[in-house]
């Protein structure tokens, strides 16, 4: 649903914003074909060559346009990180990557297409926004917003999805739950699990669909017990280090869930992928109350 939305919202900016480009490395192609048919020469696709994807919209952003570059996680952030650094940071124009697949919506077609480490990446580069949207709706409203900004912009969609939308605002968490036990910060896809595993404990449940910039006045403003639970679908602790630069001056404990550094090489579903790294409602329930009830002895 949020891959249809972005084609949808995408298409439309085209036709609304001269200054919109989109470079596709043939994923999505057919999809855009109507399109391209009508901005021939806004909407390129440079065949299986993700380097050249990037380094063909850095040369648009040179030019003045806002172009759009998609393809799956591993392919756009991984296979093209050296053309991201120089092409954009380097060249320090704007630009916006828009990724499917997530950490392993693709877990039947393997490694290959699984991209858990990506936020991670794209931290080690300067100055970039990160959108993680958790329902068609929010990336909606977070791909219009990265077209109106002039920055580097990265948008992760995924094929899970919450139930329900949250009226997100860009760069701000949503508090969605007041506690004085502790806090949880739900990361985009994040949410309806987390709801699930927090009903009935005493936590403040923060939500948040932007990670970068990291939202320090809303869990600065929220925050009881200094318990923090940051629960991210991409590697986990990427966020660790901004959670701690925002508390330094406050003494802590923080437990940083997500997709573990290890390889499962049995392919399975994204639900199996969640299950086995803790990150179904019943694993983040217990990983949350067991180090909950660790900061209580």
């Amino acid at each position: 649903m949020m891959r249809e939305t972005f084609v949808d919202t995408t298409t439309a900016l085209l036709a609304e914003d001269p200054r919109t480009a989109l470079v596709l490395a043939d994923i999505s192609a057919d999809a855009f074909e109507p399109a391209r048919r009508r901005h021939p020469d806004r909407v390129l696709n440079v065949g299986i060559r993700e380097q050249l994807m990037t380094g063909v919209a850095g040369g648009l952003a040179l030019t003045g346009l806002r172009p759009y570059v998609h393809s799956y996680a591993p392919f756009v952030v991984d296979r093209a990180y050296e053309q991201i650094k120089l092409d954009f940071g380097h060249q320090d124009v704007g630009g916006v990557l828009v990724s499917v697949g997530g950490s392993y919506d693709m877990a039947e077609a393997g490694r290959t297409h699984h991209g858990p480490g990506d936020v991670a990446l794209i931290d080690t580069l300067p100055g970039w926004t990160v959108h993680v949207p958790g329902h068609a709706e929010e990336a909606a409203v977070l791909l219009r917003d990265a077209v109106e900004s002039t920055g580097r912009v990265y948008v992760r969609l995924s094929s899970e999805s919450n139930g329900d939308a949250v009226a997100v605002r860009p760069g701000r968490f949503s508090v969605l739950r007041n506690g004085t036990g502790g806090t949880v910060i739900a990361v985009g896809p994040m949410l309806d699990p987390v709801m699930a595993a927090t009903s009935g404990l005493d936590v403040t449940v923060l939500y948040a669909a932007t990670v970068r910039p990291f939202d320090s006045a809303t869990l600065l403003g929220t925050l009881g017990a200094a318990n923090i639970v940051i629960v991210e679908p991409y590697l986990a602790g990427t966020s660790s280090r901004l959670v701690s630069d925002v508390l330094i001056a406050v003494p802590h404990r923080l437990l940083a869930l997500g997709v573990r550094a290890d390889e499962l090489r049995r392919y399975g579903t994204p639900q199996d992928h969640a299950r086995a790294h803790g990150l179904d409602a019943s694993g983040l329930r217990a990983s949350i109350q067991a180090f909950l009830a660790a900061g209580r002895l």
